[in-house]
């Protein structure tokens, strides 16, 4: 597992035009093989390849991956490049923990460098980070991965946030080497900083829409006593899930005159969430804001963009 920093961790990575190389094989091959020179067995290529094509054909798990493997046809493992380990040329497919050691170890920026989507034209991004789980290894802590994914669930890139730091700090590293022109970067409350929304706006020439929670104090108290009572528009929705069934009140106000203390800021939605455990009845309120810089022309309280180009 790649353990530099994110600005190295990105420069490594293969560039926008390693990713235009159509075959699969083809854009893996810039990635460098993490595993040391003794012991291998199989072409890192071909493991990543048998990976990526029990993803592609439903598997959810190194072991389902694993098991993909074990049961992949010979025709199949001939076409992703397996050994042969006879003189008959039979194919062998990697076991499912060579596959989970190889992926593990293998930089997270760089395989998502080659197998992400360009972000321009789509509508939304989501930042978003989490702890990539196995990767704890005795007392090396476990990796923590910062991605950015399209509102179509397609990963753009992603890339490991170095040791005693966090999330916040590589933002604009992650981002930085895409046309995020038009397009709106979601993220939670702790990306609500006002310098990731003054380079998106500024730099990016992007939108920005951010949870604001209790943790900022300050922009938060400012957003609770707006006047509510002059919002307009609202929108109700309910979903049922994760064990709860959950009732949205969305109220959207335009800020631009009411001396909102974050840059650009032209609207906010005021979410109240009220939910309902279904196993045990007990019920909860929470209420968030979302700051951004898209005006009510631009964008609705339902979500929905109604343009997707930036106005001025």
């Amino acid at each position: 597992m790649c353990r530099q920093s994110a600005t190295v961790c990105l420069t490594k990575s293969p560039t926008r035009q390693h990713r235009s190389i159509g075959p699969l094989a083809l854009r893996l091959q810039p990635l460098a093989d993490p595993r040391s020179r003794r012991g291998k067995r199989h072409p890192f290529v071909a493991v990543l390849l048998v990976a990526c094509s029990a993803v592609t054909a439903g598997a959810q798990s190194f072991a389902a991956i694993g098991q993909w493997a074990r049961n992949a046809p010979q025709d199949v493992l001939t076409r992703l490049g397996a050994r042969t380990a006879t003189v008959l040329g039979v194919r062998v497919a990697p076991s499912g923990a060579t596959i989970r050691r190889a992926i593990l170890r293998t930089c997270p920026g760089g395989l998502a460098d080659l197998l992400g989507c360009e972000p321009d034209g789509s509508g939304t991004v989501a930042v978003d980070g989490k702890s990539a789980r196995g990767s704890r290894h005795g007392s090396t802590a476990a990796a923590h991965l910062l991605a950015a994914m399209t509102g179509g669930g397609q990963t753009v890139t992603q890339l490991r946030v170095p040791d005693k730091t966090n999330e916040i700090t590589c933002f604009a590293a992650l981002l930085e080497p895409f046309d995020l022109t038009g397009v709106t970067v979601t993220a939670d409350a702790l990306h609500t900083q006002r310098d990731h929304a003054r380079f998106l706006v500024e730099t990016k020439k992007a939108h920005y829409a951010f949870t604001v929670k209790k943790n900022q104090k300050g922009l938060y108290e400012q957003l609770r006593t707006l006047p509510w009572q002059k919002a307009t528009a609202k929108f109700y929705d309910r979903t049922t899930g994760h064990g709860r069934l959950e009732t949205r009140v969305v109220q959207a106000l335009t800020v631009t005159e009411l001396g909102v203390d974050f840059p650009h800021a032209a609207q906010v939605a005021k979410i109240v969430r009220h939910r309902t455990s279904v196993a045990t009845g007990r019920r909860s309120r929470e209420t968030v804001y979302v700051i951004t810089d898209l005006t009510s022309r631009q964008a609705s309280p339902n979500g929905s963009r109604r343009s997707s180009g930036r106005s001025g």
